[in-house]
């Protein structure tokens, strides 16, 4: 008894400075103080859970519960939209599905479709049909499709569509030209995709030294990273320790 009491004080005290910091009417420190228990639930579901689902650690939370419990949920539910309705921004949306459900040449297809009308051209979904392009295996077609989206949209600037170009010269084996992407790119791209997809890069290369530099730096960015970023993160990280285990096994000179 003594210690559920010591719990709910300490929710408590937990919600009362996000009363503090978000700056929420004072009564609620009243109610969270006379009833630990129920005013902490209360205050979680009126005011907590509703602010953390909007912000996007909330989200990415909420997105990979979903997963894990129903991972085709979303591709089921863009499927049934576009049946509904064949519109450029529900195939858009079952687009997206595919490509986080694996399968991108399909992704393909339905990002072709929906470039038309008001979407015909658009530069942003251009970068993600150049993406699903390389996902899918054909890395000529998304630079080819990315170099004539700068010729088109000279001032556009995307660091997503960045990635995708340094990819698809990775896997066209254009190592000098892929190299000097990487290397712009890790000094500005959020967040650890880009540090990972050259490292495996290098390690594929076989060039240890700027592989053992790049690992290095990217472990010193790791260590700094808040816990909701790590998490943000977890896949390129997992991927990193990858590339680390096998440069280890003396898999790069």
């Amino acid at each position: 008894m003594p210690f559920a009491l010591g719990l709910h004080v300490v929710i408590a005290i937990f919600f009362a400075s996000h009363v503090l910091r978000t700056g929420q009417d004072k009564y609620w420190l009243m109610l969270l103080f006379a009833f630990p228990g129920l005013g902490s639930l209360v205050y979680a579901l009126v005011i907590w859970l509703p602010e953390f689902r909007r912000s996007h650690s909330g989200q990415m939370v909420v997105r990979g519960a979903t997963k894990l419990l129903d991972p085709s949920k979303e591709l089921r539910a863009a499927q049934e939209q576009l049946d509904i309705a064949a519109t450029a921004d529900s195939r858009l949306r079952l687009a997206e599905a595919l490509l986080e459900y694996g399968r991108p040449s399909e992704a393909v297809v339905q990002y072709q479709a929906a470039l038309v009308g008001v979407h015909a051209g658009d530069p942003g979904i251009r970068v993600r049909l150049a993406h699903a392009l390389v996902d899918a295996g054909h890395p000529q077609a998304a630079r080819e499709d990315l170099e004539k989206l700068i010729v088109d949209h000279p001032g556009f600037k995307s660091p997503e569509g960045h990635l995708v170009y340094a990819r698809a010269l990775a896997a066209l084996d254009e190592r000098a030209k892929a190299r000097e992407e990487f290397e712009v790119l890790v000094g500005y791209y959020a967040g650890l995709e880009a540090r990972a997809r050259y490292a495996e890069a290098l390690l594929a290369w076989g060039d240890g030294p700027r592989l053992r530099d790049l690992l290095a730096e990217g472990e010193k960015i790791a260590r700094r990273m808040p816990a909701a970023a790590r998490d943000i993160n977890r896949e390129w990280l997992d991927r990193i320790k990858v590339v680390e285990k096998q440069a280890g096994a003396g898999h790069i000179a």
